[in-house]
């Protein structure tokens, strides 16, 4: 018989819900587990023990006295550290907001609870979440599960490392250049970057008031190690919030599109090399979707090297804005890596710079509106390389260069505001790491990139939670 901890989110609820076990046995099993993996990992930086077994008796004296439950009564959830939660630290992973307790919960966490979640833990992630490597001045270093030599991606890693040693069933993340996706890819589990507006973003910490760059792009979203949860826990999360004044309520499931649907294939991204083992994994996703009776076709989005070089210019404009307030927050390595980033980036000259860039940024969005109509979705790499050493990303010039290219599929949505789920498509013969696929769609449409991911996980899902590679 399988351990409570290897269950995922939706068979949880489902045995709680039957009393087939308790919501204490459940935390329990959870409690457990991060002590056992956490010491060789350090994803989860703070464990909510006591909360969470308080939190756990009430659910299960609420179902005993035939209460109302929601569709995660009693099953635990993990909250990254930049996302609020009453009474504790917004930290950002640094010294400097150690101490920034904060009065209410985000809308995400708000929701997760209102669902009957129980938050068990919170993960880690690199300074201000501003680098593609889980390494934070607060908290340290996040191991990746599957070969503790490579990073765990970020900025979401502690979550993903958690959720595939085991450690927690679904979890929290957010996501301005791939941080739900990166991670997922790095650690061998599922995620989904929502369309912009689909999920509520509102915090305290570093302040209440966002950068354009960061209303424009940033969204939460969920992190789980099945895309059914990824599913669930984004029904739970979406819908518009008072908190924050651009996202919307929309139905989850969109109009009939025509079927069989086309899906178009990219195993080799332009702008840069791809490993040949990410582009077969790309094709092994292709021929799982049409196996699943997708109409597949490699092709590649109008302007695809124009949308990476926008999204670069607009969020490095807007965070070399803010560089002096920055800087004396963060670490050296995470320092070197945004300085690095952004001195590679053109500065915008004046006001007519930017906004010239929203009219390129418009222009891009079209064309690819237009491309996709009648290819609703389109498949690619997440990242073009495996994932790489710990600290190659700040090293050097060329190190941080490289990383930034490799990352490049994951920009395009972000630009736009378009979602796109991240799932695992088999793992690396030579090294052992999980290697994921992005299924990108039109805006709105989670439903279809979700149901695509589900597709490929059927045929080429890994086998996960997994005991951390020592």
């Amino acid at each position: 018989m399988s351990e409570i901890w290897q269950s995922s989110a939706s068979e949880l609820a489902q045995r709680i819900a039957k009393r087939e076990l308790s919501s204490l046995e459940v935390v329990n099993a959870h409690l457990n587990r991060i002590e056992t993996v956490n010491p060789a990992l350090n994803a989860i930086v703070k464990v909510l023990r006591e909360e969470a077994r308080a939190a756990a008796k009430q659910a299960d004296q609420r179902l005993a006295a035939g209460e109302a439950i929601g569709p995660l009564h009693g099953v635990p959830f993990t909250v990254k550290e930049n996302i609020d939660m009453a009474g504790l630290p917004t930290t950002w992973g640094v010294p400097a907001l150690a101490q920034a307790i904060v009065p209410a919960d985000a809308p995400v966490v708000a929701r997760m609870r209102a669902a009957g979640a129980i938050p068990i833990g919170r993960t880690n992630l690199p300074d201000m979440a501003l680098r593609i490597h889980t390494v934070s001045s607060l908290h340290g270093l996040t191991r990746n599960p599957w070969h503790p030599g490579r990073t765990a991606g970020g900025s979401s890693g502690g979550e993903a490392a958690a959720l595939a040693s085991g450690m927690s069933p679904i979890g929290l993340g957010n996501d301005i250049g791939g941080s739900l996706r990166n991670p997922a890819n790095a650690c061998g589990i599922a995620s989904i970057r929502p369309s912009a507006g689909r999920v509520p973003d509102a915090g305290y910490v570093p302040t209440q008031d966002h950068l354009l760059a960061v209303q424009m792009m940033n969204v939460q979203g969920p992190m789980a190690r099945r895309v059914a949860d990824v599913r669930l826990g984004l029904r739970i999360l979406m819908g518009a919030h008072p908190r924050d004044p651009w996202s919307i309520d929309a139905p989850f499931e969109g109009p009939a599109v025509a079927r069989p649907i086309r899906v178009a294939v990219m195993p080799e991204p332009p702008g840069g090399s791809t490993d040949k083992a990410v582009a077969a994994a790309v094709r092994r996703a292709a021929k799982a979707l049409a196996d699943a009776g997708y109409i597949v076709e490699e092709a590649s989005p109008p302007r695809y090297e124009d949308a990476i070089g926008c999204w670069a210019r607009l969020i490095i404009g807007d965070f070399g804005s803010v560089l002096a307030q920055l800087s004396p927050m963060m670490g050296a390595d995470a320092l070197a890596f945004l300085n690095t980033t952004i001195q590679a980036v053109p500065p915008l000259a004046d006001a007519a710079a930017f906004s010239n860039l929203m009219v390129e940024r418009d222009g891009i969005a079209r064309a690819w509106s237009t491309f996709m109509a009648d290819r609703p979705l389109l498949l690619s790499p997440t990242w073009t390389q495996l994932p790489f050493e710990h600290g190659f990303d700040s090293a050097t010039p060329e190190g941080t260069a490289a990383t930034m290219e490799l990352m490049r599929p994951v920009m395009p949505a972000n630009l736009m505001g378009l979602p796109s789920a991240c799932v695992p498509a088999g793992r690396d013969e030579a090294t052992g790491l999980p290697i994921g696929v992005l299924v990108t769609g039109q805006r709105l449409r989670e439903d279809l990139c979700l149901e695509a991911a589900e597709a490929i996980e059927s045929r080429l899902g890994l086998a996960t939670p997994i005991d951390p590679v020592r």
